[in-house]
């Protein structure tokens, strides 16, 4: 069984930074997929971004690409959300996730355990 404690959101002006964090306890961290998604309110929750196991493989959905990176600390348990340039669309809680069975993972069903999320609000 693997905890998940999201921290870094806030509230923070258009064309802002973030770096949202994720620590993990309870498993062996470098075995899992993490992913980030986000959920504004009366939306879908919707990936984000995710880091592969084991290669460190990275995939962004569209609207973040050259504005977020993902990263992880496999010697710290952590993984890491670095948000540039942002938007008030961009506003919405953020949840990490981490997957123990996919490789590669960029659909909610493919994650097996999930944070409580931390809200990132952007003002225009």
């Amino acid at each position: 069984q693997v905890q998940l404690v999201e921290s870094g959101g806030g509230l923070v002006q258009a064309g802002g930074s973030l770096r949202l964090s994720c620590a993990a306890s309870g498993g062996r961290f470098s075995g899992y997929t993490m992913g980030w998604f986000r959920q504004a309110p009366g939306k879908e929750r919707e990936f984000v971004a995710m880091i592969s196991r084991s290669n460190g493989y990275t995939r962004n959905v569209d609207s973040v690409k050259g504005r977020f990176t993902i990263s992880r600390d496999d010697a710290m348990n952590t993984v890491y959300l670095q948000m540039n340039s942002l938007r008030p669309e961009d506003t919405a809680r953020y949840y990490c996730a981490a997957s123990a069975r996919f490789t590669v993972a960029t659909i909610r069903e493919s994650y097996d355990y999930w944070g409580q999320g931390t809200q990132v609000t952007v003002s225009s």
